[in-house]
C-alpha cells in the first residue's frame, strides 16, 4: 500500500513563509511526477507546482514566490512558500504519479491535505 503524508501547514501572517513536505511510504518501483495542488473554500482544486525528474512548472499566481523540490532518496517533495498572501489560503494536497512495477501502468495518489492559512 503506497501512501503520501503531508506536513508543514499552519497559520502565517501575510509576507511570511512556510515549507510543506510530502513523503511516500510503501512499496513501488518509481515516482514519475510529484505535484502540489490546492483547494480554497468554494473553488476548484488547482495545480500549484509540478516536478518531474527534469523540470518544474508553476501556476502563474505563485511564480517567483513558491519553489518545488524533490529528494528522490527520501521519496519526498517539498514546497517552499515565500511572500505568502491571504489568497494563498487553502488546503494543499500532495499528488504523485507512481509506477508500482517496472513496465507497469502508472497510478495516481493523493495525500490527505494540509491547511495553510494566511491571515493577520
Amino acid at each position: 500500500q503506497v501512501q503520501f503524508v503531508e506536513s508543514g501547514g499552519g497559520l502565517v501572517q501575510p509576507g511570511g513563509s512556510l515549507r510543506l513536505s510530502c513523503s511516500a511510504s510503501g512499496s513501488f518501483f518509481t515516482i514519475y511526477v510529484m505535484n502540489w495542488y490546492r483547494q480554497a473554500p468554494g473553488k476548484q482544486r488547482e495545480l500549484v507546482a509540478a516536478s518531474t525528474n527534469s523540470s518544474e512548472i508553476y501556476a502563474d499566481s505563485v511564480k517567483g514566490r513558491f519553489t518545488i523540490s524533490r529528494d528522490n532518496a527520501k521519496n519526498t517533495v517539498y514546497l517552499q512558500m515565500n511572500s505568502l498572501k491571504p489568497e494563498d489560503t487553502a488546503v494543499y494536497y500532495c499528488n504523485a504519479v507512481v509506477g508500482l512495477q517496472f513496465g507497469g501502468r502508472p497510478y495516481n495518489y493523493w495525500g490527505q491535505g494540509t491547511q495553510v492559512t494566511v491571515s493577520s
